[in-house]
């Protein structure tokens, strides 16, 4: 049973915040991260220019020469270790985070600190946007809105009023922030979900060639080799010379069958019938030497089911002729089911191979079953059941 309260892990939630590990998949589709670092530098370093406002409104020198050069020589620290910020912390680990953003509000509160104003925090909102970058929203969002509140306080404290343009400035800049961050994670991971769904299309393709190629080739080659097998005892135990080219023309039709076939499965234009699959089992068990009990109508099945059961008629002919010691070869067939059963020795292990497997995955495909092992009366049997059956 599938828990829904279990997290999807390719799907982004708040609880994941913040996930950079699109930028760390060398196969997204998305920018790589050394392009992805350089675009985010540069865009933030743009937002950057509010802080040449207060450089401009510092110049006048009424601060003094000292505190105002120690004020510039923190903003200059402060832009630089933001930048940088910017550009190692999605691939640091979490203690630097930690670190880093600690840094940058010390950085930040330093040049308030200084002149003693707290109009100055609000320059913190670069610091805010990078602990929302950094650090779990549980963490991250307290951080931006406690800022506001220490500044509201010194203002009560320092002036007796509140200056709410500058606070909410912060405020502002803070859910801002978070709604960017939050939409950069989102298109992040969808564009990496993407690429991964593109992946599997391919690899799904690459399978679904890989098992009709196998249902093909083995089927016919199997019947090949039966056919250049009965020529070449005609030719050396008798001089029916028409028995012996009858078998050629056959191996000559059934090679042409089978490059057609495997140009279709390429195309996927490939379509299998269940009454051809039928007369084909024929033809090669009687080269066999296996006494074919098949039915002569395959009207019974329904429609929808007539191309799976055609691939299980010959995928399990191909086992009898390949790997069994049987004498008979049984195939009968109902509306939604289709049995396949021999008499040959069956061994204690049988381990299905690559063509039982896909038999299986072709009958999940129509919502149906595939059972086989040792039959009620000996042989090997396989049992194919459509959705009605198998309910």
């Amino acid at each position: 049973m599938i828990d829904v309260r279990e997290p999807d892990p390719d799907r982004f939630s708040a609880r994941q915040w913040p996930d950079w590990s699109f930028w760390t998949d060398a196969r997204s589709g998305a920018a790589p991260p050394h392009r992805g670092r350089v675009r985010s530098v540069v865009v933030n370093g743009v937002m950057m220019a509010f802080l040449v406002t207060w450089v401009i409104a510092l110049a006048d020198g009424r601060y003094g020469p000292v505190r105002t050069g120690l004020v510039f020589g923190f903003l200059g620290c402060y832009a630089v270790a933001y930048l940088l910020v910017l550009w190692f912390g999605p691939l640091a680990l979490r203690r630097q985070r930690i670190a880093m953003v600690a840094a940058l509000f010390a950085l930040g509160i330093t040049p308030a600190l200084i002149l003693g104003s707290p109009a100055y925090l609000t320059s913190l909102t670069y610091a805010i946007a990078a602990g929302l970058m950094l650090l779990p929203l549980r963490f991250s969002l307290p951080l931006g809105f406690g800022t506001a509140a220490a500044q509201i306080a010194w203002m009560l404290v320092r002036d007796g009023r509140v200056a709410w343009g500058q606070v909410l400035t912060l405020v502002a800049v803070t859910a801002i922030l978070g709604v960017v961050y939050a939409l950069t994670f989102t298109i992040g991971h969808l564009r990496l979900a993407r690429e991964q769904i593109r992946r599997m299309a391919v690899d799904q393709e690459r399978q679904r060639v890989a098992r009709d190629l196998h249902d093909v080739l083995g089927h016919s080659l199997s019947t090949m080799t039966l056919k250049l097998g009965l020529t070449r005892r005609i030719l050396e135990t008798t001089d029916n010379t028409a028995a012996a080219l009858a078998e050629i023309r056959d191996l000559d039709e059934l090679c042409r069958e089978a490059l057609s076939d495997v140009r279709a499965t390429v195309s996927d234009y490939r379509t299998v019938s269940l009454a051809t699959e039928v007369a084909g089992a024929r033809m090669a068990l009687r080269a066999a030497g296996v006494h074919a009990d098949l039915p002569a109508e395959t009207d019974a099945a329904t429609a929808d089911l007539q191309g799976v059961f055609g691939y299980v008629v010959r995928e399990a002919v191909t086992n009898v002729l390949r790997h069994s010691d049987a004498q008979r070869c049984t195939v009968r067939v109902g509306r939604d089911w289709l049995e396949v059963a021999d008499d040959g020795t069956v061994p204690a292990d049988v381990v299905p191979g690559h063509g039982l497997t896909g038999l299986a995955e072709r009958m999940a495909a129509v919502s149906g079953t595939l059972e086989h092992g040792r039959g009620p009366h000996g042989g090997f049997r396989v049992l194919a059941r459509g959705p009605a059956g198998a309910a």
